[in-house]
């Protein structure tokens, strides 16, 4: 018996080994580590070009940029050609994503956009757009002031001319635009359909810088009327003077960034002529002139002058300056007797002349005139805020 189950046990050990043998080595187990692969990989993507202006459009404005965009690669050579065979400069951005021209378009010209790109495929695709620019109806050329380079008074408003009449002025006004240092918040106002000013709040600080961008170039300001051509002026504003003159005590106080450099008599209009109150802003000197009441509407034969003057220094567009008046002498500082403007000595208004920059304010109190119209020279302080702010559109 004993014999017999040794056989057995043998006989078992070994199919035990049989079929740990056959399991290690499964035929299955080795098709399957030998099939082949079902993936594939993509072929690379041929470039994609984008055109900013459409094949066919008409009416382009032609301050807008032409661009021309690749995807999936990179562009190679671009062209933008008028039809009279003239190549618009333009560049290829480092990174080979997108062309931009670099010259403006003309008005009423056909042009041909023309890129080519090469993708990862290496194949290159050439898409090419033909379009036109606006005609318009008429260009408006826009003057400023202050000019470029000037230094300018805390009272001075930022005056922009058209020689159009604007009916686009919220158009007008998004490309007019004015960046200073320290930053100053301001508004527009309009003083008819081709003048309008931007001023802050309050008179400006001295030392600030003023970046005014008249970016009109292309833009339509309403009725067919297209910009002419864009500026780019540059302005500082200089130390705050203030002259405040009282026509009750009939003195001028002079104060130059807050402090007192000087106190002068003067002598304001009479009771015919009499000085309006309010806030001028000063605009140009003359140091000889002639003082002509017909120039705004009093004829000699009614009460009129021709009078030569000399250090006139205007504070407004009626007519009022600061000027030497040697004939008065022995009534300023006592009775107002002019016709109007604030006659000084001429040792005085010399030194006022000499010292004025446009911009420079003179606030006119107790004089017994009525108030400074906004529209006269720069009477722009004259608006309140909150109606400066809206506009006047």
């Amino acid at each position: 018996m004993t014999g017999k189950r040794g056989v057995f046990g043998l006989v078992a050990v070994g199919l035990a080994a049989m079929l740990i043998t056959g399991c290690s080595s499964s035929p299955a187990v080795e098709v399957q580590a030998n099939a082949p692969s079902t993936s594939t990989t993509p072929p690379p993507p041929p470039v994609t070009l984008t055109l900013g202006t459409a094949d066919g459009a008409a009416g382009v404005a032609p301050g807008l940029p032409v661009i021309a965009t690749a995807a999936d690669g990179k562009l190679t050579d671009v062209k933008l050609t008028a039809a009279d065979g003239v190549v618009i400069g333009g560049q290829i951005s480092p990174d080979g994503l997108q062309w931009a021209n670099s010259v403006p378009l003309a008005y009423d010209k056909a042009y041909t956009l023309s890129a080519t790109g090469q993708g990862a495929d290496g194949k290159p695709v050439t898409k090419t757009s033909a379009f036109s620019t606006v005609k318009p109806r008429t260009l408006t050329y826009v003057e400023t002031n202050p000019v470029d380079g000037a230094t300018v008074g805390v009272g001075q408003p930022i005056a922009f001319y058209f020689d159009e009449p604007i009916t686009d002025k919220l158009a007008a006004e998004a490309a007019l635009q004015i960046t200073t240092e320290p930053k100053v918040e301001g508004a527009f106002y309009w003083f008819n359909e081709k003048e309008v000013h931007w001023r802050p709040q309050n008179f400006w600080a001295a030392g600030t810088k003023i970046t005014i961008n008249a970016k009109v170039y292309g833009k339509n300001m309403g009725n067919g009327i297209y910009g002419q051509e864009d500026r780019t002026i540059n302005a500082t504003i200089g130390d705050a003077v203030v002259h405040e003159a009282d026509g009750g005590t009939h003195q001028v106080v002079t104060k130059v960034n807050g402090q007192v450099v000087r106190t002068v008599p003067t002598s304001m209009g009479n009771a015919a002529n009499t000085t309006p109150t309010g806030t001028y802003v000063l605009t140009e000197k003359r140091d000889h002139m002639i003082m002509d009441s017909t120039t705004y509407g009093l004829a000699l034969d009614a009460g009129g002058y021709k009078t030569p003057v000399d250090w006139a220094t205007r504070m407004s567009n009626s007519g009022i300056f600061v000027h030497s008046a040697p004939w008065s002498v022995g009534d300023q500082g006592n009775r107002n007797v002019s016709h109007g403007c604030l006659n000084m000595s001429p040792e005085n208004a010399k030194w006022f002349f000499d010292n004025a920059k446009p911009g420079d304010v003179v606030i006119v109190t107790n004089s017994g005139g009525p108030p400074l119209e906004s529209w006269d020279g720069f009477g722009d302080w004259q608006v309140p805020w909150d109606q400066w702010v809206a506009g006047n559109r």
